[in-house]
């Protein structure tokens, strides 16, 4: 499996690239007032608004620092309606794509954060998947994505 690996402080984390549908360099974001904490901003992606989560926030630590590697990773995030909804991931210290054998990845031993998976051990240390499907939060995903009424319904 090829993952996307960058860090949140010292430790690395990897996004399988098959979810990944860009990987941007960092533009500027528009601010959200009273959104979450975890919420970076919007980006114009070619005319249409996208929300960007800062994975680091979504994770608890400090946000991501705004740094020549930092990246906005553009996934597709399942809708409720069973669609799918463009969604950014501010990401630091990209490092690039690295190879782990699926046979390597094992359990973490530890299920604090619901998007962080199985994790796989290298020369560097660890390496932890991130499922973005379980990135946000019930309350957070209705904020960002808020249903669609269907017409003629009030």
């Amino acid at each position: 499996m090829k993952l996307l690996v960058f860090h949140i402080g010292a430790d690395r984390y990897g996004l399988p690239l098959g979810v990944i549908r860009q990987v941007l360099p960092l533009m500027a974001l528009k601010a959200v007032p009273l959104a979450p904490a975890a919420v970076a901003g919007l980006m114009d992606l070619r005319g249409a608004s996208v929300p960007v989560i800062d994975v680091a926030r979504s994770g608890g630590a400090a946000p991501a620092a705004l740094r020549v590697d930092t990246r906005i990773v553009l996934v597709d995030y399942p809708g409720q309606d069973g669609g799918v909804q463009a969604l950014g991931l501010l990401v630091e210290r990209v490092v690039g794509v690295q190879d782990v054998a699926e046979p390597a990845l094992a359990a973490s031993g530890v299920q604090a954060a619901p998007f962080l998976g199985q994790v796989a051990g290298d020369a560097h240390g660890l390496v932890q998947l991130v499922h973005p499907e379980r990135l946000l939060p019930d309350e957070l995903r209705a904020v960002l994505f808020p249903a669609v009424p269907t017409a003629g319904v009030p």
